[in-house]
């Protein structure tokens, strides 16, 4: 089972590596990692997805709590979050398909951000599963590049997650 949780930490050199190493050390995959500053300098917020079962996830939570720079460590529950994830493709793109590619854009409401004459880029932030779709959708017009962030997750509703 996919778990999301989120982690405030104090924003110093190192915390990063001091969080992805108690995963390493007890062998448990990131599937997703992404980390960024919070409305305070100070604090960052990372958002980790990963699989495992309830008491694993347990176990990971207590641990983290124990590393001196994390100030708190929330997993989340499924139905309660927003996630998205933002991805660049870069598909083949020649004058008899242009308008049909722009097409599946419109229709999944991708932004085009590139255009040149042999392909072009599109732009989608959206849930896994959707961003998934996008990309079987393009396959068959030969994808060049794909990237990727991870998955960022809010609590819906009034609740807060700071401090």
């Amino acid at each position: 089972m996919k778990h999301t949780l989120y982690i405030l930490v104090e924003n110093h050199a190192g915390v990063l590596s001091k969080i992805s190493g108690l995963f390493s050390r007890r062998g448990f995959n990131i599937d997703s990692l992404a980390v960024g500053i919070t409305s305070d300098p100070k604090i960052s917020r990372i958002t980790i997805v990963a699989q495992g079962d309830e008491y694993v996830t347990e176990q990971l939570e207590k641990q983290l709590n124990k590393v001196i720079p994390v100030i708190k460590v929330k997993s989340l529950d499924e139905g309660t979050f927003i996630s998205r994830e933002l991805l660049l493709v870069k598909v083949h793109c020649n004058a008899s398909n242009r308008t049909e590619l722009m097409k599946v854009a419109e229709l999944m409401n991708a932004r085009i951000v590139d255009v040149a004459v042999n392909s072009i880029t599109l732009e989608y932030a959206e849930t896994v599963e959707k961003l998934e779709t996008l990309i079987n959708l393009l396959k068959p017009y030969g994808i060049r590049e794909i990237v990727r962030t991870g998955t960022v997750a809010i609590e819906k509703g009034t609740a807060l997650n700071s401090k």
